[in-house]
């Protein structure tokens, strides 16, 4: 003999199952992976993404400076304060090093006038 269950139990069990997006089988709501083809179901977290690893970031940071700074505002793992604090670092540092690179560039100059090597600029009056 065989029980039918009642339109109450239908209803039931209807509420606890959704299709499998992939295979359209019946499982689970709070199903992570289906038993039928056994694709997972969680979307993938998108800060896992390799480009976000701490290493490339630093990494990022030290090769292009201020060039990587997108990379760090893209990055959903790194908080707004870590964000501005790492900007104004880089920035700061990019600033200072253009200035001590101009003041070496300086002192080449002032050292290759000195040995003769390039002739005194005098301006026409």
């Amino acid at each position: 003999m065989l029980i039918e269950p009642t339109s109450e139990q239908n209803t039931g069990l209807a509420e606890n199952l959704k299709k499998c997006p992939f295979c359209a089988e019946l499982i689970q709501k709070e199903a992570i992976l289906c038993r039928y083809c056994h694709k997972d179901l969680v979307p993938p977290d998108k800060s896992k993404k390799w480009y976000y690893s701490t290493s490339v970031v630093v990494l990022a940071l030290l090769t292009f400076g201020p060039l990587a700074l997108p990379l760090v505002w893209a990055n959903p793992r790194c908080s707004l304060m870590l964000k501005l604090t790492i900007t104004v670092v880089i920035i700061a540092l990019s600033a200072a090093l253009i200035y001590a690179m101009m003041g070496m560039y300086n002192m080449l100059m002032d050292q290759i006038r000195m040995l003769g090597l390039l002739p005194q600029f005098n301006p026409v009056c």
